[in-house]
């Protein structure tokens, strides 16, 4: 791969981060600094990526917790290995049962939207399959920071601040009250700068680590879940949460000009990355910073896009199989629908018969793609007295109408957004990358792989070029640094173009490439959070 490290088209100053020991890069500098302390006692990339993980639900609780979701690609010996810890709904609730409560669609918060939290399981998966450190040692950072307190960085404060507002004026109910509790203490949000620390959360933490994640499924967490949130009418119960495991996975590609681009197969919306890939495979892409490079790159996420949100669920409940929506037939009849006007995509008939991110590497070769999530930021609103969970939200995906691919079934895992990436050639590792950021997830993949393979821009550069994200129709919109002149043209091609105010919804991605040859690790990370890599 021939990458230009010098070469910085895009307002920021960031360059490529090089290492050879070992690196992790993530969205805050704390928790990348947990993963290599990891690396440094002698811990390998997987130990490193779980570190980092538990330490961005203390350091990062605007965007996870322990009471989210989780995906990981692992790369070692030569072999990609995909782990799903995302949880199912729970074996109590129904269509029915939440129109009688009055709603015509899932609810955004509370109890009800709650499944089963499935990060905590990952990690005990992680650890045991491919781990070389004690989960306890591993999970020690998280735990002092939770212990200590740590300041807030500007972004994280940012955006802790907006929640707090909001959820201020939106949560009237006392289920409510502990969020305030554990998240505004002394009646206020912490600013940036100022020291926030959760003790429940440390003992949450020391207890998953102690009894290797028992205590919070089948002991005392899981009994103290279930009872708050059946206190409020809730449908998880310690049945639900006995029942679950982490599922390992194969996981799903495509082959892209000379590459192979790697994502976790549904319920998580990578599929939608490749998808896309696949129907701008038929193109070629010559420059970067063209009107028709963008149209094609906006028509191909958005006819596959649409398609995602229509057929992509619980893999089990799926009206059209993986391979369907990947092969050259499907992606030929899609890319058919692009002409030279912006289009408003209809689904795909098919023919009749048949959200935080991290990336980590050791000296060793091995290397993480993992993604964990409490999806909408503080997910729920729920959080369990003492505790520091936050639960997650997720169950809001759910569909309330019956003949939806993605209708609400007991025991169902929902359309999930986060979505690990990962990047090989030649049946060896290039390494891990991501995007986090809700239904940005997918477009920023597809934007980051055409960044690297079609356009040769360096991790740094691939992450800090201007992005777009399509929304519906013919609506897109656009970072204030995209260029005028193209916002313009692609005006004139019958594209709704909008210019965002700030970055915040175009998502946060990390990229670790490594040099087949040298070993030698190569990072980028994001400029628009307190993205940070740490290595050695």
């Amino acid at each position: 791969m021939k990458l230009d490290h010098l070469y910085q088209p895009y307002s920021s100053v960031r360059n490529t981060i090089f290492a050879k020991n070992g690196m992790v890069a993530t969205s805050q500098p704390l928790a990348a600094q947990a993963g290599l302390s990891i690396l440094r006692k002698g811990g390998n990339a997987i130990d490193a990526a779980i570190a980092t993980a538990a330490a961005l639900t203390v350091v990062e609780p605007t965007s996870n917790g322990i009471g989210g979701d989780a995906f990981a690609l692992v790369w070692t010996n030569g072999k990609l290995h995909g782990l799903n810890g995302s949880g199912p709904a729970p074996k109590s609730i129904s269509i029915d049962d939440i129109k009688a409560r009055g709603y015509e669609k899932m609810p955004k918060y509370g109890v009800i939207p709650i499944t089963v939290p499935g990060a905590p399981a990952a990690w005990v998966e992680l650890s045991k399959k491919f781990g070389k450190l004690p989960l306890q040692d591993v999970l020690q950072p998280a735990i002092r920071y939770a212990e200590d307190g740590y300041p807030l960085t500007p972004i994280l404060g940012k955006n802790w601040m907006e929640t707090y507002k909001r959820f201020k004026e939106i949560f009237k109910g006392e289920e409510y009250q502990p969020w305030f509790d554990t998240f505004a203490p002394n009646g206020n949000a912490p600013l940036i700068g100022d020291i926030w620390r959760s003790p429940g959360h440390a003992a949450t933490l020391q207890s998953i680590a102690e009894t290797d994640g028992e205590s919070f499924y089948r002991g005392e967490l899981a009994e103290k879940i279930a009872d708050y949130i059946q206190k409020y009418d809730g449908f998880l119960s310690k049945e639900d949460l006995a029942d679950f495991k982490a599922e390992w996975v194969e996981p799903i590609s495509t082959h892209y000009r000379g590459y192979d681009v790697w994502e976790i197969p549904p319920n998580g919306q990578g599929l939608v990355a490749l998808m896309a890939l696949n129907i701008a495979r038929g193109f070629d892409f010559t420059e970067k910073e063209t009107v028709e490079t963008y149209h094609k790159q906006i028509e191909a996420m958005k006819l596959a896009f649409t398609d995602g949100k229509a057929f992509i669920t619980d893999q089990r409940h799926m009206k059209l199989t993986t391979e369907h929506l990947l092969s050259e037939e499907y992606a030929r009849t899609r890319r058919e629908l692009i002409e030279d006007m912006a289009l408003v995509p209809d689904p795909y008939k098919p023919p009749s018969g048949g959200t935080v991110y991290l990336a980590a590497a050791d000296g060793e070769g091995n290397m993480v793609s993992f993604i964990q999530s409490n999806y909408m930021g503080f997910g729920s609103g729920i959080v369990i007295p003492g505790t520091g969970i936050a639960l997650q939200n997720r169950g809001h995906d759910f569909s309330l109408d019956p003949e939806h691919s993605n209708a609400l079934q007991p025991g169902k895992k929902t359309y999930h957004t986060i979505i690990p990436g990962f990047l090989t050639k030649d049946n060896q590792a290039v390494g891990p990358f991501g995007v986090m950021g809700g239904y940005m997830q997918p477009q920023g993949h597809f934007q980051v792989v055409m960044n690297t393979v079609d356009f040769h821009l360096n991790p740094q550069a691939a992450l800090d070029a201007p992005r777009w994200q399509w929304i519906e129709g013919k609506k897109v919109v656009v970072e204030a640094n995209f260029p005028n002149h193209l916002v313009q043209a692609l005006i004139r091609l019958g594209h709704q173009i909008e210019i965002a105010p700030d970055t915040g919804g175009f998502g946060r991605g990390q990229i670790i490439w490594r040099n087949p040859e040298t070993g030698v690790l190569m990072g980028g990370t994001e400029s628009r959070t307190d993205g940070s890599i740490a290595a050695w």
